[in-house]
């Protein structure tokens, strides 16, 4: 099967879009393959989501860019053809693509949206703010010279150390400025959506989404607020990362021990 034709795409592209309501969150289940893929349409779930995480683990490779972008982008496409609902790619940092060449291949494997982090694997650090923003304003330009409506969710990496390790809510406070500083950046280069992943509080949480100035995604870790609560708060967007891979995984392996009792 082909990428949807242009018209399919761009309606994808709008419809994903248009799930992006503060208070009534898209759920993003992420899925790492085409069978998980079609479990989501089955359970009447709008938009398939992947993870970068559960999809290089299964070409056999490392998370953050450890796969290569052919593979993890043949991945995508697979995914996005066994399914006739919007479907956003996790694309990590860009696999050190330019924009024209990203947007093009994201276009080529039928993604309707993608995740775009500011974490530079390479060097081991968050990239420059401003420079990040440039980048993803050349991604929006590119997409648009294209007549291609990509769905852009910015991904804000600034609390993914301190949350593995183990800062309580008094760091993540400290961090929120550092955080919105980036996010409206990106939402003014173009971004439709950001992400500050990791930021589970929900002091800090209602602070991020008041000081930014557009849809908010969480990632749905167990210490995270309830459902009701993220709607609540405003949170347009709530992804599982690669959480339902790794406790499928979990639970495979159980069941491995099991057999040989």
């Amino acid at each position: 099967m082909s990428p949807p034709p242009t018209t399919d795409l761009q309606n994808r592209c709008e419809q994903l879009r248009s799930l992006h309501r503060p208070g009534a969150p898209l759920l993003l289940p992420n899925v790492w393959d085409a069978a998980t893929a079609r479990a989501v349409v089955a359970a009447g779930l709008p938009v398939v989501a992947t993870t970068s995480a559960g999809v290089a683990a299964a070409l056999g490779y490392e998370d953050h860019e450890g796969a290569p972008a052919d593979e993890m982008l043949a991945a995508a496409g697979r995914i996005a053809r066994a399914v006739d609902i919007p479907v956003t790619v996790d694309a990590e940092a860009g696999y050190g693509m330019e924009p024209a060449a990203l947007v093009a291949a994201l276009r080529t494997v039928g993604a309707a949206g993608c995740n775009l982090e500011d974490t530079d694997h390479k060097a081991g650090a968050l990239r420059d703010p401003a420079g990040h923003a440039e980048w993803l304003r050349a991604v929006r330009e590119a997409a648009s010279d294209d007549g291609y409506p990509l769905v852009v969710n910015a991904r804000v990496d600034v609390f993914v150390l301190p949350f593995f390790s183990g800062a309580g809510p008094e760091t993540l406070e400290a961090l929120i400025p550092e955080a919105v500083e980036r996010a409206n950046a990106y939402l003014e280069a173009g971004a439709d959506c950001v992400y500050p992943i990791a930021l589970w509080e929900t002091t800090a949480l209602r602070r991020f989404i008041s000081e930014v100035g557009g849809p908010v995604n969480v990632l749905r870790l167990p210490q995270t607020p309830s459902l009701p609560d993220l709607a609540a708060l405003g949170v347009a967007r709530v992804s599982w990362a690669s959480i339902l891979y790794r406790e499928a995984m979990a639970r495979f392996e159980d069941q491995l021990v099991s057999l040989q009792a």
